[in-house]
């Protein structure tokens, strides 16, 4: 048997994954966290590798792939250092720099898009490069280079460092000065943001070996965690994923690159030679936990508080921008509950509003997907959310069709084993790993979302 490692270093943890090369069975696994927070010392990343992979986890591994969290600036010096905490994707900060960013570039949005297939936001980048700029001279002056997580990652597992930083086309579509339509760097995007040029990590094709561990296991050349999610779960053109973790995804498989002038859709690469067009919402499952902490109840509790109450939950509307949000990019909003009488207000009505309105939500993100061409034949429900039955029950009826919900399972780190495993083959598609799904049907539910739709213009009107 042949075994291959799948690595998901992601914004909470990092998870390990050993699996059969073959058939893509899981036979061993690892975890530790990281610390908290919307910046961190990448040496903690490392250091929940190590202690993921103890106990000779990694032993007999032919091949390594790592997934991560996408959009850190990891910033080092002349000689490979890092000089200051990763700013991650979370970090809102850089909101205005995305704005100015917006408005320096001929054909503002229109022009970023037709561009980099992305506008500025705050998640991205670009945006974090030009804060730093601004804001922290002096370490700007210093930087020589910039990584990004998996990049970051892949290069620390290298036996020999001298071949220098790979990335992969998957990630580097994150960032905002690489093309998706032209597969290139857009270094004058870079100098926009940063005033000058950094060096670039070289964007590895798909399944290329980028090196050797000092064990000897090849080294794929990894990808963002949402691209290796779409490699875990074999996503193919007319598959859209709706994730549900810290946050919320809404992504779809295309073979041909989109440009979304309104930035509500990212048009990402994948992994695999195809594209990955991406809407990302800061608040998903967070929005259950936080409702759950408020009414004092686990989230088992939760979902059957939201399964008694009726659909619409009595005219309660939840707006979950409880950190701000991403999309619609509105980094500084918060929470909105809107509806609330005397006859509504029970436990009931507001777990039901919860559910409602982070998956009402996404959606949206389908909505715009779909408009801009890319196929919507299946959908996927998957993360830490994807579990709650109240979730299955409301989730196919404010996306309008049934919806399949794979087994459970670790599928960033699942789908940077099967990278690592198709370096390892050298074959022309990554190998066939089967994925159990069971499917979840429920009428739609459009007068939901009507007042969903109503209420978030309307609050979007007065936070704009």
């Amino acid at each position: 048997m042949t075994l291959v490692a799948g690595v998901d270093t992601s914004t909470q943890s990092t998870k390990v994954l050993v699996c059969d090369a073959d058939t893509g069975a899981v036979l061993r696994e690892g975890r530790a966290v990281h610390p908290d927070g919307t910046e961190v010392a990448p040496v903690y990343w490392w250091r929940a590798f190590e202690e993921a992979t103890t106990g000779g986890l990694l032993d007999g591994v032919a091949a390594i792939g790592v997934g991560g969290q996408q959009h850190g600036m990891v910033l080092l010096d002349e000689a490979g250092a890092v000089i200051r905490d990763a700013l991650l994707w979370n970090d809102t900060r850089s909101a205005g720099a995305a704005e100015d960013l917006i408005a320096e570039l001929p054909g503002g949005a229109a022009g970023w898009a037709e561009a980099v297939g992305l506008v500025p936001v705050a998640s991205f980048t670009v945006t974090k490069l030009r804060w730093v700029a601004r804001h922290e001279p002096a370490i700007a002056a210093r930087a020589a280079s910039v990584l990004l997580p998996h990049d970051w990652i892949t290069h620390r597992l290298r036996a020999d460092p001298a071949t220098g930083p790979t990335t992969d086309r998957g990630d580097a579509s994150g960032t905002g000065y690489w093309s998706p339509a032209t597969g290139q760097y857009r270094t004058d995007l870079l100098r926009l943001a940063f005033g000058r040029d950094l060096a670039l990590p070289r964007v590895a094709a798909p399944a290329e070996a980028v090196g050797e561990t000092a064990g000897g296991a090849l080294l794929a050349p990894g990808t963002g965690d949402n691209m290796a999610a779409a490699l875990g779960l074999g996503l193919r053109p007319g598959d859209v994923v709706v994730s549900l973790g810290t946050s919320g995804t809404v992504f779809g498989v295309a073979e041909a690159p989109v440009a979304d002038p309104t930035g509500t859709v990212a048009g990402f690469a994948d992994a695999t030679g195809r594209h990955l067009p991406l809407v990302a919402t800061l608040n998903a499952a967070r929005v259950l936990t936080a409702v759950a902490g408020l009414l004092g109840v686990p989230l088992s509790e939760l979902d059957d508080l939201a399964l008694t109450a009726e659909p619409g939950a009595g005219g309660l509307t939840l707006l979950p921008y409880l950190d701000g949000e991403r999309t619609p990019n509105l980094p500084a909003a918060r929470g909105l509950l809107n509806g609330l009488t005397r006859g509504n207000a029970n436990p009931a009505n507001l777990a039901r509003a919860a559910y409602e309105g982070m998956l009402c939500g996404l959606a949206d993100g389908l909505d715009a997907v779909r408009s801009l061409g890319v196929p919507v034949e299946r959908i996927l429900l998957i993360g830490g959310a994807a579990a709650s039955a109240a979730v299955r029950a409301i989730a196919p009826s404010l996306l309008g069709m049934p919806v399949g919900v794979p087994a459970p399972g670790e599928y960033v780190a699942l789908g940077a084993a099967r990278q690592a495993a198709w370096t390892l083959h050298g074959t022309a598609e990554p190998p066939q790993w089967p994925v159990s799904t069971a499917e979840a049907t429920a009428a739609p539910a459009e007068g939901v979302r009507k007042v969903y739709a109503d209420v978030r213009d309307r609050a979007q009107a007065l936070l704009k």
